[in-house]
């Protein structure tokens, strides 16, 4: 990968896509922790917590192309994954004790990633800002409220999946020129590639604990299109 590199700024109004989970707040190292108690509790005589991390992500797949995202997905996952490991139903105690672990996720206060929320308003200042996450519509909703960081942007948009198509709609649907066009996210699988696969610019802000099932090469960029590569959200408007 070569990130492109960018001595000034570029001019105002350009259109900034800006995932959320894990670029705007803190998201999968409450579910990595969710994980390792879930693997500590099952405590498997034969296999090891990285072969059972390991099938629990083949649940979580499976689980997803059924139901989606979201607390509710990860919590079937969950019990899943217990059961195949098992061999056993989940009686309704260890059950409850496996729902826990997904509430703790619920229950957990909005942290955002450092300097977003000045980042932001200086951004929106200049450019025009859209909300572009994935996953179940009251949770994402729920935690935007939480985060107070709502009133950066001039639209949110919720998709059940990030691919090409979708950002080729949500494109058209809000008048984006691809080439002042810019998706901003942590995540290769789903906020660089499929971006690039639909002619926009795309930056990529890396988080340590990115999801597994969201890691993935990085394209190149397509032609006349632009990658960078930044190390934290402030450093957005060295660039915009």
């Amino acid at each position: 990968m070569s990130p492109h590199r960018h001595s000034a700024r570029y001019p105002a109004h350009q259109t900034l896509l800006i995932d959320a989970d894990d670029t705007l707040w803190e998201n999968n190292i409450y579910f990595e922790r969710a994980i390792a108690s879930f693997i500590s509790y099952l405590n498997h005589r034969v296999y090891t917590a990285d072969q059972v991390r390991e099938h629990l992500n083949h649940c979580e797949r499976a689980t997803i192309s059924k139901r989606g995202y979201g607390l509710t997905s990860f919590r079937q996952s969950l019990v899943d994954c217990f059961e195949q490991l098992t061999g056993q139903p989940v009686p309704p105690d260890k059950h409850k004790r496996i729902i826990s672990f997904a509430q703790s996720i619920a229950d957990q206060e909005i942290e955002l990633l450092p300097n977003v929320e000045p980042t932001l308003a200086e951004l929106a200042s200049r450019h025009k800002l859209i909300l572009v996450t994935k996953g179940d519509h009251a949770e994402q909703t729920d935690k935007l409220r939480r985060s107070g960081l709502g009133p950066h942007f001039s639209a949110v948009e919720i998709l059940p999946e990030k691919h090409h198509a979708a950002y080729r709609s949500l494109a058209k649907h809000h008048a984006c020129e691809a080439e002042t066009t810019w998706m901003i996210g942590n995540s290769p699988k789903s906020d660089i590639n499929p971006a690039f696969a639909a002619g926009l610019n795309a930056i990529f802000i890396p988080h340590d604990f990115t999801w597994a099932l969201e890691r993935e090469n990085i394209d190149h960029p397509p032609a006349d299109r632009k990658l960078l590569e930044l190390a934290h959200f402030a450093d957005l408007t060295r660039y915009f």
